[in-house]
């Protein structure tokens, strides 16, 4: 066992680090042939592949990217293209946008903590942005408020030294790039590019005999341009500070360009962003209930998935001026993504469905099984042919035997005696019963699309409510934000999860509720767990005393 320690225990490889040569690899590195991966692997960590002449690269996949370009495939439909790399960087509704905190889906930027600090520094540029971008990590976090009262004249701007000023100006004075970190050496120190770079390593690493000299060779440099040592040695040890966590301002201004890019989609063509972005999200019922209710306070209506209409994927609907999303038919629950495409294909191919009975007479019923039958049927998918969701859903079995005849029949291509296909032949008939009307049609659709999206429970209660003041979120959050904290709210119980202090043991609760315009969540201590349990239990509608802040 003693001879085991310390050897490497298992090979794994980079996430994203991709290896260049000037030559066939095997001339540069040792290789290993990854048994998951078709691509070979160096035997060299990233630390050796370098000095071994290779040059690394990090290369990351962006879904961004893929919303970008389908919204672009969305505009050019209605001839409304963009080149997102033309766009006008000094595009107000952009910056109202990021102002206003309104950047769920934004690229960097849609974090509350990022919401509530685009609330504060109101960028105006995409240097703003980029700076922001390289504030918000761990580190140079701490100096967002110095950069944002400096921006606003709250504080004074400190150079450091006069011959600073420009470096710093654009940041009012605070440290955030390497390439300053750089530029600082060689002007007030001497240091050649070359040199800067090797400094910018070091303080990277903190290794403490590299630091030494660094140090050293910082203070005799500046000291040949009349600096004095102790205002120098100051300035090295403030500008290692920043350069540990300094970002790289190129890397920096390609992820706020690509943030800039998605405001303005947002803020210029918000129902091809919120369709392109949905999108990529198919499967996150939690992303797209973010993403519906985000769409609501834009005005961007979500219609209900069609099976006549939709897509297997998000769409975008315009009638005239007005667009709308269209919901996709694969992001219903228990469907299948490539099941609705089997479905769409039909669809393109022998036209709109009549009725029930010739949706099932035309798809495979080894693609849409009973399974997504009933999700769609519950959804609502199926309104627009067969508007009594109860009756599909309660027979879905007799449906589904029927698709499978027919199927049985196509297969074996018999004909009837007058040629025709036998696939009207023996079509079941559906015992009567009587729809699902309010609240029990919603749960079914919640069960399906996983938020209410064609109505809320409390939508026929909304006069009365208001009569008793009370306050839905879309309102309670500007409120909250203006200083309010007491209100009087109701909702529908999504999600209850309790748990245990670790000081006391006792129980406390986290509820998350919905009401006709969104979610919000609220935190019960023991106390009033303990008197409101029972009633706490998801379906219920709740009338609710809360105390917010503005997070």
């Amino acid at each position: 066992a003693l001879e085991l320690e310390g050897l490497y225990r298992n090979a794994s490889t980079h996430a994203a680090g991709i290896v260049i040569g000037d030559r066939p690899l095997t001339e540069l590195v040792p290789l290993y042939q990854d048994p998951r991966s078709t691509i070979p692997a160096s035997q060299f960590n990233m630390k050796w592949v370098e000095p071994a002449g290779l040059v690394k690269f990090d290369f990351l996949g962006l879904k961004t990217l893929t919303v970008l370009d389908r919204a672009r495939a969305y505009l050019e439909r209605r001839g409304a293209a963009k080149d997102w790399n033309t766009l006008p960087l000094d595009d107000a509704r952009t910056y109202e946008l990021m102002a206003s905190g309104q950047t769920v889906g934004v690229f960097q930027l849609e974090s509350q903590g990022m919401r509530d600090t685009l609330r504060k520094m109101r960028c105006g540029s995409i240097e703003e942005i980029t700076a922001l971008i390289s504030l918000y990590r761990p580190g140079p976090m701490e100096m967002i408020d110095t950069y944002i009262d400096r921006k606003f004249g709250r504080a004074e701007v400190d150079y450091l030294h006069p011959s600073l000023k420009e470096v710093l100006t654009e940041t009012y004075g605070v440290i955030i790039y390497q390439e300053q970190v750089m530029k600082i050496a060689q002007i007030l120190a001497g240091y050649s590019l070359g040199e800067a770079d090797l400094l910018r390593r070091a303080m990277g690493k903190k290794k403490k005999e590299e630091m030494d000299f660094q140090r050293a060779r910082f203070i005799a440099g500046a000291m040949e341009k009349t600096v004095p040592e102790v205002q120098s040695g100051s300035i090295f040890d403030l500008v290692a500070k920043f350069a540990g966590y300094g970002f790289n301002k190129s890397h920096a201004a390609a992820y706020a360009l690509i943030s800039f890019q998605t405001g303005w989609l947002k803020a210029n063509q918000p129902v091809e962003f919120f369709a392109a972005s949905m999108s990529l999200d198919l499967s996150n019922t939690d992303k797209l209930a973010v993403f519906y209710q985000d769409a609501r306070r834009f005005e961007v209506p979500v219609l209900s998935p069609d099976i006549n209409r939709s897509s297997a994927d998000f769409d975008v609907a315009w009638d005239d001026d007005k667009g709308a999303v269209l919901y996709a038919l694969g992001a219903i629950r228990n469907v299948g993504l490539e099941a609705m495409k089997h479905v769409i294909e039909v669809r393109e191919t022998g036209g709109r469905f009549a009725d029930i009975f010739d949706f099932l007479e035309r798809v495979d019923p080894r693609s849409v099984n009973k399974r997504a039958l009933e999700g769609l049927a519950k959804a609502g998918a199926f309104d627009s042919i067969h508007p009594n969701r109860r009756q599909l859903l309660e027979q879905a079995d007799v449906l589904m035997a029927y698709c499978q005849s027919v199927a049985a029949e196509r297969a074996s291509s018999q004909v009837n005696l007058f040629g025709g296909d036998q696939a009207h032949v023996g079509r079941p008939r559906l015992k009567t019963v009587e729809p699902w009307v309010g609240p029990e049609r919603l749960d079914h659709e919640l069960s399906a699309v996983g938020f209410y999206l064609s109505g809320h429970p409390l939508d026929e209660m909304t006069s009365a409510l208001r009569r008793k003041r009370v306050t839905f979120v879309a309102e309670a959050i500007p409120l909250a934000e203006s200083g309010h904290e007491a209100f009087q709210m109701a909702g529908v119980v999504r999600r209850k999860q309790e748990r245990a202090s670790a000081r006391t043991g006792e129980k406390f609760a986290f509820v998350t509720f919905s009401d006709p315009t969104g979610e919000f969540e609220c935190l019960f201590p023991p106390e009033q767990l303990r008197k409101c349990r029972e009633v706490l239990e998801p379906g219920a509608s709740v009338m609710v005393r809360v105390r917010a802040k503005s997070s």
